[in-house]
Parts: C-alpha cells; sequence; structure tokens
C-alpha cells in the first residue's frame, strides 16, 4: 500500500494518500449514517520549567507575537472529564455521557478529543460501551455535530508478543473503530515496557515495529504515551549483577533509545509534558559504565526539537512546586502552574503539526460535580492566550 507522506506536517492532502483514502470513505459513510525543575533545591525551583525561559501563558497578547495553538489544534484527553462521561442523565442535570460531554467542551471551545476508551453510563444515549462499529459511528455523528474530531485514544495495545490470533483481531478492531472516528493517530496510554534494561526496549522495538506496520497499513499513525520512569536512564553496559543483566547506564534515556531503534516511518510518541517534567526532577544523574556518577539533567523540549515529527500529539498538563511527594510537582488545571508553556511551545515550533491535548487527572470531583468541566474550560481559555515572546 502506498505509504502516506510521514514527514510533511502540511496539511490532511498531503499527510494521506491511499491508505487514508479509505478511511475518508469510511468517514463519508459514517457522517451520512450518523477538533528544570532544577534540582529539589526548592526555594529556587519553579526553575524547573523556567529552565526553559521565564513567564508563563496568562497574556492575551499583550507584547507578544503569535498564538501558539491554533484554534483548530486545541484539545483534549477526555479521561479529564471521566466523571462527567461516566455520569448518570437521570440523576443529574450536569453534561452526562459522550453526546453532552461533547457539546459542553465545544461551547468551551475545543476542537480536538482524545479518548481514554469508549464506555459511558449505561443511561447515556447508546448505552455503556460503545467500543464497536457500531458505537464508532455514533461517536462519529456526535462528533460531527458539534464540530470536534478525534484525534486518538488510549486504547488496545495487544499484550502478547508474539501476537496471538485473538489479540490481533482486537487490535485490527482498534484500527477500524479509529478509522470511523476519522483518527489520524491510535495509541495506548503506557509506556512500551516498564523495564531498563537494553534487551527488554529492543523486544518492546521489535512489537511496536510491527504493530506500526499493521496500523500504518490502515492510514493510521501508532504512538505510545510516556510516564516518568520511560525518561529514566537505560541500563545498557557495566558489570552484570547475579540474573547476568546490566547495573549501569551509557546515559540515553529510555525512550531517547526506543526513537532510536523504532522505524519513524511506523512508531510515533506522545509526550505528556508534565511527566517529562517529573522526570527532569527526578532522573539528573547515573552510574556510568566506568563506576562515576555523572549529571545530564533531562531538557522535554529539546528532545522534542531533535525528532519534532515524531512527536505529533502532547498532553498539555500543568504542576505547582511540590516538596514532599517526590515527584517535584503537584498535577493542577493547564495555566495554572510553573510549568513554562510559552517558551516549551516557542521551543518546539511546528504548531500546525502537533496536536496539545489538555489533561488534568485530578480534574473529577467526589464533592464537587461540575469541577472537571469548569477545569476544562479554564484549561482552554489558557491555552489558547498562549503568544509566542516577541524578539
Amino acid at each position: 500500500m502506498t505509504a502516506f507522506n510521514d514527514e510533511s506536517g502540511s496539511g490532511d492532502a498531503l499527510r494521506r494518500t491511499l491508505g487514508v483514502n479509505r478511511r475518508r470513505f469510511l468517514s463519508t459513510c459514517t457522517a451520512v449514517a450518523a477538533g528544570a525543575v532544577a534540582a529539589p533545591v526548592l526555594a529556587a525551583s519553579p526553575a524547573l520549567a523556567q529552565d526553559e525561559g521565564r513567564g508563563h501563558g496568562h497574556d492575551h497578547g499583550h507584547g507578544r507575537g503569535h498564538v501558539l495553538v491554533p484554534p483548530g489544534k486545541r484539545g483534549i484527553i477526555l479521561y479529564t472529564v471521566r466523571d462527567a462521561t461516566a455520569r448518570d442523565p437521570l440523576a443529574s442535570d450536569l453534561p452526562s455521557g459522550f453526546r453532552e460531554v461533547f457539546k459542553q467542551l465545544a461551547r468551551h471551545g475545543y476542537r480536538q478529543v482524545e479518548f481514554a476508551g469508549y464506555n459511558q453510563h449505561a443511561n447515556a444515549p447508546g448505552g455503556a460501551g460503545l467500543e464497536s462499529v457500531a458505537g464508532a459511528r455514533l461517536l462519529r455523528s456526535w462528533l460531527d455535530d458539534y464540530g470536534l474530531r478525534a484525534q486518538g485514544n488510549h486504547g488496545f495495545i495487544p499484550p502478547s508478543w508474539p501476537l496471538i490470533s485473538t489479540d490481533l483481531d482486537t487490535f485490527k478492531k482498534h484500527l477500524e473503530i479509529a478509522n470511523i472516528l476519522g483518527m489520524d493517530h491510535m495509541g495506548t496510554g503506557g509506556d512500551p515496557t516498564g523495564s531498563s534494561y537494553r534487551a527488554d526496549w529492543d523486544v518492546a522495538a521489535d512489537k511496536w515495529n510491527a504493530l506500526g506496520a499493521i496500523a500504518r497499513r490502515e492510514g493510521i499513525k501508532l504512538y505510545t504515551h510516556n510516564h516518568d520512569a520511560a525518561y529514566g536512564f537505560l541500563l545498557d553496559g557495566g558489570p552484570l549483577d547475579a540474573q547476568g543483566r546490566p547495573t549501569r547506564s551509557s546515559g540515553i534515556r529510555k525512550l531517547e533509545y526506543f526513537l532510536k531503534v523504532t522505524d519513524p516511518k511506523l512508531v510515533w510518541l506522545e509526550m505528556d509534558i508534565f511527566w517529562a517534567h517529573v522526570a527532569q526532577y527526578k532522573f539528573r544523574s547515573y552510574t556510568a559504565h566506568d563506576g562515576s556518577t555523572r549529571e545530564k539533567v533531562f531538557d522535554p523540549a529539546g528532545l522534542v526539537s531533535r525528532h519534532n515529527k515524531r512527536y505529533p500529539l502532547f498532553h498539555a498538563k500543568d504542576g505547582v512546586v511540590s516538596t514532599t511527594n517526590g515527584m517535584g510537582y503537584d498535577m493542577v488545571p493547564f495555566g495554572t502552574g510553573v510549568i513554562d508553556y510559552t517558551t516549551f511551545f516557542s521551543r518546539v515550533g511546528e504548531r500546525n503539526y502537533h496536536n496539545p491535548m489538555v489533561e488534568d487527572d485530578n480534574s473529577p470531583s467526589a464533592t464537587d460535580p461540575a469541577q472537571s468541566l469548569r477545569e476544562a474550560k479554564i484549561s482552554y481559555d489558557n491555552l489558547a492566550a498562549l503568544r509566542a515572546k516577541k524578539r
């Protein structure tokens, strides 16, 4: 099958060829049928993010340059409002289920969503489980109704390797659902492996290259998502332990190695910028192959800049400094923390290619049912307000 142009990033027409013409056909049928921490020297710690520059995103354009995140690229992962999609519409006047949540997010201004599965409350239109072709068609009709585009999903990645037939069938079903929903990308919320050893990352790379090839044949870009551990240091040399495993590092980080050993035409990444900054805080030194201790502070924006087209999606998630939780940050709504997104987005550029998805794991509240959608609006406004600094 003819490959789409993975390197252009300059619009649908240039990103898609035969594989995505099939997707357009599916979409049309669907529419007819139914958008440094520096070290824990915490007095200076808001420099975690300010290693990337000063200032934040609460600017509405005074003395600033162009919009950093264009309107059509402003998205949210639905995990942020998972309490609303799971809410019983018969027991609340608040937005409940996918259809009403889509409507509210569109009112806030969002134009893209990233799914975190396809389940909602059983009393919502369509019923509880929409992880099917019929469910995808219904979801697509609601997305179209409110001017939203599905841009990804944290969904099924086969646990088996080599692949067993049932896992392969389920993976292909998810690709079909992604096509119906009109996604360019499909991914997962987990790391390729939880291991620190190079041999395990080599196995993960083989698996992801194979899965990426299957996805590419369906016109989909397959991506993995990071937590902090995946930007820790790879164990790839030095003396071996009792199990014959390396105990020291060359200083390369796990996902940096993964980028090196996976095919850029088959495998993509979604950087969770919050967790990347947690990694910046936690993983500052390593034991080299010769036994010396070396410092190497992680630069999330620098890594993206070196591999820009490998990062089509971001999780845009903010934090305030924490001296107690071991991570350096506590998560807060986007634009209310210290991570310097103005400088991050300015440094990585490619604003018409990247797709930032607002996320806050803590937005759902047991005592304030309206909180997650209210904070989604706050996050949208702060994302929309980001402007490049004039030079």
